[in-house]
This record gives structure tokens, C-alpha cells and sequence, in this order.
């Protein structure tokens, strides 16, 4: 009996053992105990949750107190007497290994803390790198965007923390210092235990290795942890701050070099440095397709039979809003009542990643996810249509081009046509209904072409316009779908839901279909979203008597299912036919290469585009050739023109005046007065008219000159366009005026001749311009008194009356002035009535005005012979012209005077020169430049100015090849897809 109560007792101090192991708590931390001591404590303690695997060294993985039953172990009954030893060497055998695990346990304890030692030291002889940390890439300083440090920080636990997680060493000592007692006073019980019960030998030796091992590691490792732990932790503390502060620093120095970098990679993008190439999508191959041919002329019968869903309806039936359910975004201009829909809208729908809209000759994406960008989009459609409108008209046929793409749209290619109206209301022009007619019927006459049928529930039927017209053009229905819209209205509104039966089935239209669907487009309200209508139509439907009683069949309700089964069957379509009108246009291409090959064998290919631009650079180097012009030709040119534009004030206001005086004082006042008020007021101005003028000329001289063989009449047009606008658009500059007044002035006031050349020069250009206008006189005077009666007699001509009159005046008027040679340049009122006498008495009846107009021209004639006799004269003059005509009779003024005139004109043709080779011919240069840039972007202008069969076979011919070339390339796309 003792010795089971003993063995009890053995039994409760193990189990207390063992409940003391899993509840140790001591204040220090867990990372710095020694393995053998941490591998005391409890492994599943709910606090303690390591990363690292738990160590295979714990007493209670490898000790037999957890594997033994002790409260079922049963002692077996003592027998007196004599009994056999027995032999229990299996047990002896595993406690001697069991000692072998422990020794090897704590030598790779204690080799651990060796070696960790001699890594430390290893880590302070490593050299500093800080100063290579460039060599780190540059992604790894970036974490502090992605990884909160801070946060990580505050969630580490304090040394306190850690304390508390770490076991108590005291009682753990205290424990097994009672089970070693225990063990030591009791050794006798325990050998009868043993002897009695094998198992509990494994209980002792395993205890015995345990106390050795941790009485060896806990001396003395004691005091180094105690001193320690602390000061790590406020270390390790102190770096990670400290790390952390650097790790910003150097995300906000990466942060704007980022920004930097990104700024670089965009602006190259707009550059077209970095663009990819991206595979286009089958729907925009189509598209693209469409918009060609829709600029194509169809010439040589070759039509436009391509499919495109045409979407057809009333005004206000909803189209525009079943459109826009379909393409999944509000991106429709929007009234109350009003036409909105102006003009065609063809809308590409495509599948992509971002629901965005653009179109077809803009960059800019418009994001339908963001309202802004929604109501931009339709401003720019309102926009558009009203730009196509042309005045006096309400719609237009052009077609706007609007590509939309997002995530889950059904690929095809849809055409919104302006609403049919019954009624031309005010406001819009008289062809209104006529004009949306047409459109509608353009494209619905395609035998491809899918029409969506539009019809608004909420009315009656028998109001329907477009129902007739769809009927015209599809009388069988084969490629017709009937959309009912505002079912939600017609329930609510219609007494008999058999009718909307009758409606959706198409037994209250003529009309036949593919299909019929009912769709809800929302309450009425224009502020709604895609998604509320799309709820709000799904709950109806829900709900609908007409679905409850199986009126509607489920695939015909929702745009959803609408969008699929015209998604559908345009593929379809597209399928049966695309190949077809490829091979058509095979046979216009081969007609028209033909055509080119029999009627131009010699010339290439340009369409109008490339004959402009060969145009452009033949018109630029006639430019460039006004720069080749030599000086010597420009001033020749400029004299000339300036004496020819200044001559007649020259001789009418300033030489005859100035030569009526006495002598050659007054002369020369007379002549500087007026010389002066000419250039202040009058030469400058007549000088840049001139120059400009002078331009001119040789600018088209250039342009028109014919290049012989080279020459092509085709640029005639453009040529003479170019000259215009640039000579409009050309001003002489403001400041040459100011600048010439001077020269002129100071060019004037010249009197000075140096050497008989110039003297006799001088002469020359007096009898030059005097010659000219004594021959102009005479041509006026044989006007005015008819021919001579030479021409009489050998040309069989007349004189008339009026010309008889003046025959006589100035017959008059000579005898007159052969009494006076020198009688002055008018005629006195006594000297006037004098010579109406004389005329009347001989049976002429004159006029007094008529004797003015006749002794002007016998004067001037009179006087100009006398100025050509004076200058013969002073051909000998140079002489006395350098003694001052001191003690002559002879006074050559008249010519110092025509010496300043010839000099005047060469310094401003000189000066006129300059300004054009060094400014002018520039500025012109950019003129046409300009002008030819506006002309390229201009395609109307283009076409009015290059016109011909020859243009329009070429624009025919690279249109059909590319047409043919796209729709060969989408047939292989469209292969490859299947």
C-alpha cells in the first residue's frame, strides 16, 4: 500500500510539473534566453507566435511526461519471496540514447552561441559601404511608397512586451530544484517504482539531463541577458528610425526626379518618338472601310452595299436614347421636343479597356465615365451638326464619325438619322421633311443594311410615319428589326395589354421584321444615368404583366438583348457580303487602270493631293528665282517705272511753271519750292507704289512664263490663285517711305555736276523727255483738228465738223504766236475775244472755251520746240555752267534742273533695290508659303483650283485601290477570327 501511495505521489508532482511548465511567466525576453531554456517552455502558449520553427529541443516534444498516462498507471501487486531478477534492457538502452541526444543538443547549443559570437566580430571588421549605396537600384528606395515604416514600427512590441511573453525562470528553477529533492530522498521508492514499472526510468534519467543542461546554460548566460535585452531593443529602436528618416529623404529626391522623367517620356510621346504600333480591331478596320467609301464618288456604277445598322424613327420615339442604352453612355445632344438629331451620326462601337469616345479627325479622348467629359462630347456633336447645316437649311447629309469604345460594348457599326416629321413646323426650312426623307432612304436602300426600326410605345400606333417607310424600303422584312420603346408608359397607358401583344408581334403594321423587342429608355428624365435606366428597366420587366403572362418572351425584352441580337446579326450580314462588294470593286479598279493606262500612258498617277504638292514646290522655286534677278535689271526697271509714273507733274507742274519766269533766280526759287513740296507730300509714296508694282510684275512674269515642255496648263488655276492671295496679303513696309524722303530730299538739293559726262547725260535725258512730250502733243493736236490733207487723200478719211472748228482756231492761234514768240503761257480776255472775231468774220462760230482747250496744246507744242532748240544750245554750256553763267548770255538751268531729276531717280531705284533683294522678296516668299499652307489645308479650294478628267480619274483610281486594300485586309482579319 506505501509503495502505491508513493507512486501516487510521483504522479502529482509530475503533473504539477508539467501544468507549472505551461503557465511560467518572467520579465525578460524571449530572444535572449538561452535554447535550452527556451525550449522549457510551453510551445502552444496562445501569446507566443513565431515565424521561425519551433526548435526540436523542448522538454515536453521530447520528454516522457507527455506521453505518459500517469493517472492510468496501475503498480503491480507485491509478491514476498523469492524473485527472479528481471531483465530490462530495452529500457537501459533508450535512456542511454536519450542522454546521447542531449549531450549532442547542448554541444549544438553552445557551438550556436560560439558561433554567433564570431559573426558579431565578423560584422564589425566588414568595412563601411554607405558610400556605395548608389550601386543599390534605385526601385529599392521606393518601398516607402508601398510599406508604411511607421506603422510597422508602432506595431512591433516594447520591451515590456516582449517581458511578458518570455517565461519565468525562478519558478521553472524553483520546480525542478523540488522534483530534483524529491527525486534524491526518495531514491529508494523510486528504484521499487522502477523495478515495478519500466517507464518511469525514462521519467528519471530524462530529468537528470535536464537539470544538467539548464543549471550549464542559465549560470551562465544569466547576467549577459539581464544587461542586454534593454539596451538592444533601444538600439534596434533607434535604427529603425533612423532608416527611416533616410528611406524618406530619398523617396522624396526620387519622387520629383519621377516627376521629371515622366514629364521627358510624355512630351517624346506627342513628339512620335516613342508611339507603338497597335493591331487595329476588327471593327475599326470595318469602320474605316465605311469612311472612305462614304467620300467616294460612285462612278462606274460601283455602290456603297456595305452593312451599318441604320437606326430609323418618329421624332421623340427614343432612337437617340436606344442608341445611346446600346453604346452604354449619355453621349447625345438632348431637348425637350425639339430636333436635335441634324445630321447622321455614324457611331463605331468597340470593345477596350476604357470606356472613351473620340472621333475621326480629332486625337482627343473623351473619358464617358466622367461627366465632364460627357457634356464637352455633346457640345462638340451639337456643335458639328450645326457647322454641317448650311444656311437656310434645317438638316444636313454630311456624316459625323464617332468612335466609342468600353468594356463589354457589342462590336457594330450604327447610324443615327435625323427623326421623321409629319409636319414642317416654324423655324425650319420648307425642305425639311422632304430632306430627312432622302437621308433616310439613302441609307436604308443599301440591300445590307441592317434598319433598326424605332416605334414609341406611349402613342398610337396608327400615328407611326417611319413604319410605312421601313415597309417601302424592306417589304419582306429580312433585314428589319422592330425596337417598341417606352413599354413602361404604353401598360400604363393602354387599356388592353393584348394590343401591345399585337404591336411587338406586327400584326398592327404592313410592316415585316426579323425580330421584335420592347425596351424601357427610363422615366422621362434626361438627368438619368445608364446605370439607374438600365436598373430601372430590368425591375420593370421584372415585374411586367407582360413577361407574367407570357405576352413578351424573355430574349425580347431589355437593350441588352437587344444590342446582342443586332450585334449578331450585323456580323452575320457582314459575312455574306463583304466579299461580294470586294470583288466589284476589283473590276472598278482594273475599269479605271485601264481608262488611265489608254488616255495618260506617259503621265504617273497624282491624285489631287500630289499635284498640289508638285504645284507647291514649282511655285516656291519661281519664288526663290525673284532672289536671281541681278541688280543692274532691278534698277534699270525701278528708273524706268518711277520716271514714268513722276514725269508728267515733273514737266506739268514744276518745269513749265518754273520756265515762264524772267530769269534764273526766279527759275531756281520756283523750282525749289515746288521740288520740295514734292517730296514731302508725293515722291516718297510714288516711289514704294512703283517698287511694288515692279514686284509684281516680275513675280508673274515668273509664275506665267511657260517652261516649254516641262510647262503643265493643269497648275494654271492655282498659279494665278497663289499670285493673288499673296499680292493682296503682301505690305510694303511703313518705314521705307520716312527713309526714302530723306535720300530723295537730300538727292534733290544736289546741284553740283562734276564733269561733261554728267552735263551731257543731263542733256540727253531733257531731250528725252521733251521729245516724248512733243510727240504726245502732236498726237493730240492731230486728234483734235483731224488728218492733214495727206491722209485725206491717200486714206479716203474726213474731218468732221467739231475737228474743222478747231482747225481754224488754231490756225488762228499760230499767227498769233508767230507775232509773239515769246508771248505767254495764257491768253488775255481781250486776246480771246480778238480771235472769235477773226473766226466769225471768216463764218466760224467758236466757243471761248474751245479757244482755251486748243492754245493749251498749240502752246505747249510752241513752247516744247523752243526748250529742245534752248537745249541744243546748251550742249556748249558745261563751261559757262562752271564759271556760274557769269558774262554769258546763256542759262542752261532747265538742265541742272533735269541733271537733279536724273540723279533723284537713280539714288531711289538704288535705295528701292535694296529693299527689295534684302527685304521685300522675303517677305513675299513667306506670303506665298502662307498662302500655299492655307490652300493645302483647304479641300474645297483644291478642287476648284485643280480641276480636269485627269484629276478626277486619279482621285477615282487611289480611292477604289484603297478601298479595295482595307477591305482585303479586313476579309483576312475576319478569316483569321473564325
Amino acid at each position: 500500500m506505501w509503495r502505491a501511495r508513493r507512486a501516487a505521489v510521483a504522479c502529482e508532482v509530475c503533473q504539477s510539473l508539467v501544468r507549472h511548465s505551461s503557465g511560467i511567466q518572467r520579465n525578460l525576453p524571449l530572444q535572449k534566453l538561452h535554447l535550452v531554456s527556451r525550449s522549457i517552455y510551453h510551445s502552444h502558449h496562445p501569446a507566443l507566435k513565431l515565424q521561425r520553427p519551433q526548435l526540436r529541443t523542448s522538454f515536453q516534444q521530447f520528454s516522457s511526461l507527455t506521453n505518459l498516462s500517469l493517472h492510468k498507471l496501475k503498480l503491480s501487486p507485491i509478491k514476498y519471496g523469492y524473485q527472479p531478477r528481471r531483465n530490462f534492457w530495452p529500457a537501459r538502452l533508450a535512456a542511454r540514447l536519450l542522454k546521447l541526444r542531449y549531450i549532442i543538443l547542448g554541444s549544438a547549443v553552445g557551438g550556436g552561441y560560439t558561433a554567433k559570437k564570431t559573426f558579431d566580430e565578423w560584422k564589425d571588421m566588414i568595412p563601411d559601404l554607405s558610400d556605395y549605396k548608389w550601386i543599390v537600384p534605385d526601385f529599392i528606395w521606393e518601398i516607402d511608397e508601398y510599406i508604411d515604416l511607421e506603422k510597422i514600427r508602432k506595431a512591433l512590441p516594447t520591451s515590456e512586451d516582449l517581458a511578458k511573453l518570455a517565461p519565468d525562470l525562478d519558478k521553472l528553477a524553483e520546480s525542478f530544484s523540488l522534483l530534483k529533492d524529491f527525486f534524491t530522498t526518495g531514491h529508494k521508492l523510486v528504484s521499487e517504482v522502477i523495478d515495478a514499472s519500466g517507464p518511469l526510468l525514462l521519467l528519471v534519467d530524462l530529468t537528470e539531463t535536464a537539470f544538467r543542461a539548464t543549471d550549464h546554460g542559465s549560470e551562465s548566460d544569466k547576467h549577459y541577458r539581464k544587461v542586454s535585452d534593454k539596451e538592444k531593443i533601444d538600439q534596434l529602436q533607434e535604427e529603425l528610425l533612423h532608416t527611416q528618416l533616410k528611406y524618406q529623404r530619398i523617396l522624396e529626391r526620387l519622387e520629383k526626379e519621377n516627376k521629371e522623367l515622366r514629364k521627358l517620356v510624355l512630351q517624346k510621346d506627342d513628339k512620335g518618338i516613342h508611339h507603338r504600333k497597335l493591331k487595329k480591331s476588327l471593327i475599326d478596320m470595318y469602320s474605316e472601310v465605311l469612311d472612305v467609301l462614304s467620300d467616294y464618288d460612285a462612278s462606274y456604277n460601283t455602290q456603297d452595299h456595305l452593312p451599318r445598322v441604320v437606326v430609323v424613327g418618329d421624332q421623340s420615339a427614343g432612337k437617340t436614347s436606344v442608341l445611346e442604352m446600346i453604346a452604354q453612355a449619355r453621349i447625345f445632344p438632348r431637348g425637350s421636343g425639339e430636333m436635335m438629331t441634324r445630321s447622321p451620326v455614324k457611331v463605331t462601337l468597340s470593345e477596350g479597356p476604357h470606356h472613351v469616345a473620340l472621333f475621326k479627325d480629332s486625337s482627343r479622348e473623351f473619358d464617358l465615365t466622367k461627366e465632364e467629359d460627357l457634356a464637352a462630347l455633346r457640345h462638340e456633336i451639337e456643335l458639328r451638326m450645326r457647322k454641317n447645316v448650311k444656311e437656310g437649311c434645317t438638316v444636313s447629309p454630311e456624316t459625323i464619325s464617332l468612335n466609342v469604345k468600353g468594356p463589354g460594348l457589342q462590336r457594330m457599326v450604327l447610324v443615327d438619322l435625323p427623326g421623321v416629321i409629319n409636319t414642317v413646323t416654324s423655324g425650319m426650312a420648307p425642305d425639311t421633311k422632304e430632306t430627312i426623307f432622302s437621308i433616310s432612304k439613302a441609307y436604308m436602300q443599301n440591300p445590307n443594311a441592317i434598319i433598326l426600326c424605332i416605334q414609341d410605345g406611349s402613342v398610337d400606333a396608327e400615328r407611326s410615319i417611319v413604319t410605312d417607310l421601313v415597309s417601302q424600303m424592306d417589304p419582306h422584312g429580312r433585314r428589319t428589326i422592330f425596337v417598341l420603346t417606352k413599354v413602361d408608359l404604353a401598360e400604363k397607358n393602354v387599356a388592353s395589354p393584348s394590343r401591345i401583344q399585337q404591336i411587338i408581334e406586327g400584326k398592327l403594321f404592313p410592316m415585316k421584321a426579323l425580330g421584335y423587342f420592347a425596351v424601357v429608355t427610363g422615366k422621362g428624365n434626361s438627368s438619368e444615368s445608364i446605370e439607374a435606366i438600365r436598373e430601372y428597366e430590368e425591375e420593370f420587366f421584372q415585374n411586367s404583366k407582360l413577361l407574367k403572362t407570357s405576352m413578351l418572351k424573355a430574349h425580347q425584352v431589355t437593350t441588352r438583348n437587344l444590342s446582342l441580337a443586332v450585334s449578331d446579326c450585323f456580323w452575320k450580314m457582314v459575312r455574306e457580303s463583304v466579299e461580294q462588294q470586294a470583288d466589284s470593286f476589283k473590276a472598278t479598279r482594273f475599269n479605271l487602270e485601264t481608262e488611265w493606262k489608254n488616255n495618260y500612258p506617259r503621265l504617273r498617277e497624282l491624285d489631287r493631293n500630289e499635284l498640289f504638292e508638285k504645284a507647291k514646290n514649282e511655285i516656291l522655286d519661281e519664288v526663290i528665282s525673284l532672289s536671281q534677278v541681278t541688280p543692274k535689271h532691278w534698277e534699270e526697271i525701278l528708273q524706268q517705272s518711277l520716271w514714268e509714273r513722276v514725269s508728267t507733274h515733273v514737266i506739268e507742274n514744276i518745269y513749265l511753271p518754273a520756265a515762264q519766269t524772267m530769269n534764273s533766280g526766279t527759275f531756281n526759287t520756283t523750282v525749289d519750292i515746288k521740288l520740295k513740296q514734292w517730296t514731302d507730300k508725293q515722291l516718297p509714296n510714288k516711289a514704294v507704289e512703283v517698287a511694288w508694282e515692279t514686284l509684281q510684275e516680275e513675280f508673274s512674269r515668273f509664275m506665267t512664263e511657260p517652261k516649254g515642255k516641262e510647262h503643265d496648263d493643269i497648275f494654271d488655276k492655282l498659279k494665278e490663285a497663289v499670285k493673288e492671295e499673296s499680292i493682296k496679303r503682301h505690305k510694303w513696309n511703313d518705314f521705307a517711305e520716312d527713309s526714302l524722303r530723306v535720300i530723295q530730299h537730300n538727292a534733290l538739293e544736289d546741284r553740283s555736276i562734276t564733269d561733261k559726262q554728267q552735263w551731257d547725260a543731263a542733256i540727253y535725258f531733257m531731250e528725252e523727255a521733251l521729245q516724248a512730250r512733243l510727240k504726245d502733243t502732236e498726237n493730240a493736236i492731230e486728234n483734235m483738228i483731224g488728218p492733214d490733207w495727206k491722209k485725206r487723200w491717200l486714206y479716203w478719211k474726213n474731218r468732221t465738223q467739231e475737228q474743222g472748228v478747231h482747225n481754224e482756231t488754231k490756225n488762228e492761234l499760230e499767227k498769233m504766236l508767230k507775232c509773239n514768240e515769246e508771248h505767254p503761257a495764257y491768253l488775255a480776255s481781250d486776246e480771246i475775244t480778238t480771235v472769235r472775231k477773226n473766226l466769225e468774220s471768216r463764218g466760224v462760230e467758236v466757243d471761248p472755251s474751245l479757244i482755251k482747250d486748243t492754245w493749251h496744246q498749240v502752246y505747249r507744242r510752241h513752247f516744247l520746240k523752243t526748250a529742245l532748240n534752248h537745249c541744243n544750245l546748251c550742249r556748249r554750256g558745261f563751261y559757262y555752267y562752271q564759271r556760274h553763267f557769269i558774262d554769258s548770255e546763256l542759262e542752261c538751268n532747265d538742265v541742272v534742273l533735269f541733271w537733279r531729276i536724273q540723279r533723284m531717280l537713280a539714288i531711289t531705284a538704288n535705295t528701292l533695290r535694296q529693299q527689295l533683294t534684302n527685304t521685300e522678296v522675303r517677305r513675299l516668299e513667306k506670303n506665298v508659303k502662307e498662302v500655299l499652307e492655307d490652300f493645302a489645308e483647304d479641300g474645297e479650294k483644291k478642287i476648284k483650283l485643280l480641276t480636269g478628267k485627269r484629276v478626277q480619274l486619279a482621285e477615282d483610281l487611289k480611292k477604289v485601290r484603297e478601298i479595295q486594300e482595307k477591305l482585303d485586309a479586313f476579309i483576312e482579319a475576319l478569316h483569321q477570327e473564325k
